[in-house]
Parts: structure tokens; sequence; C-alpha cells
């Protein structure tokens, strides 16, 4: 939680921030394969497959939710500024770096929230237990809407580690849609501002 709280905190521009997010992926990393192993599971209907094509599909409905969301909050000042500070990191820093730290720190989390939490929460409601302290320690980044970001995707992709039985799908859909936002989220939040 306070590596989090640290690493989202620094301010665009600071190559500190590149060393953050990178421990922070260690964090999670090393919290998920110290509570025992991890599964990648299965689809439902065919098990002899990842879930891997599913897992785009989830990814591009919770895009086209959050393009739809961020022409809302484009003109809510109050909303769209921590965002835009936060999106900066790409626009002001390396972008291919900030691509890669985006998407490791995506399977890192979910192999934390979706296997070591989820698996700990096994038999009392692992759905909202580990959509909850995703959701918590997300809120020590102090941008209101990355905490909603934080419930919408905990659920889904915690919907998906009880539907596939391990972290492959979540962590497929956590990047794919990360990696759009990172990219379409900026010009979507300043065409459609003030």
């Amino acid at each position: 939680t306070a590596v989090n709280a640290w690493a989202l905190r620094i301010p665009a521009g600071d190559p500190m921030f590149y060393a953050g997010t990178a421990i922070l992926a260690l964090v999670w990393f090393a919290g998920a394969f110290a509570s025992g192993p991890i599964r990648l599971g299965r689809e439902p209907s065919r098990e002899s497959e990842r879930p891997l094509l599913s897992s785009v599909v989830t990814a591009a409905a919770l895009v086209a939710l959050f393009c739809v969301g961020a022409l809302v909050v484009a003109r809510i000042e109050p909303l769209r500024e921590p965002v835009q500070d936060l999106l900066a990191h790409a626009t002001v820093g390396n972008l291919a770096l900030v691509g890669v730290l985006t998407a490791v720190n995506g399977v890192a989390e979910e192999c934390f929230h979706r296997g070591a939490v989820y698996s700990a929460a096994q038999r009392r409601h692992p759905v909202a237990v580990s959509t909850l302290v995703y959701a918590g320690v997300t809120a020590t980044s102090g941008i209101p809407l990355l905490v909603l970001a934080a419930v919408l995707l905990g659920v889904v992709t915690a919907v998906q580690r009880r539907c596939t039985g391990g972290v492959l799908g979540p962590a497929v859909t956590h990047v794919a849609w990360s990696m759009v936002m990172l990219l379409a989220l900026g010009p979507i939040l300043e065409a459609a501002g003030p």
C-alpha cells in the first residue's frame, strides 16, 4: 500500500516514476508468489484452452464502457485533472517504458489480488474481498476515478478468476484494458474537454 501510494504520486517527468512502478510490480509479485502457487486457469466451456479470447473480449467491453465514461469525465475538471496528471507519464516520459511498466504491473496486480488475495478469501466471498482490497490499495493514489476503475476492473477480473480458476484471464483483461486506456484515454479527455 505504501509503495503504491508513493509510486502513483510521483510527478510526470520525474525519472523516479520508473523505479517506483518497477518496485511496485516486484512487491506485488513477491506477495503473490510467497502466498503459494498461482494457477493460470482454463476456459470454463473448453477445458483444454486457456482463457485468452474471452479475456480480450471482456477487455474490449471494459474499454468501451470507460471510453464512454471519459466523455463525461472530460467535462468535470476536478475528476479530469488527476487522471490527466497520471496519464502525463506517457506523454512527458518514455511511452514505451511506461507501457511496459503498465503491462507488468497489470500482471503483477492480478497475480496478487486475483491470485493470493482471492485464494486467501476462498471461503469468504473472494470476489468482494479481492475487489475491496484492490480498491483500498488503489485509494492511496489519491485519484478518485482510479478507485472507481479499480472497483469495476476488480469485480470483472474477480468473476473471471471464479469462472476460469486462475489468473491468466484476469491478467490478459487487465493488461489489454490498461494498454488501451494508456493510449486512448488522454486523447479522449482532451478532445471532449471544455
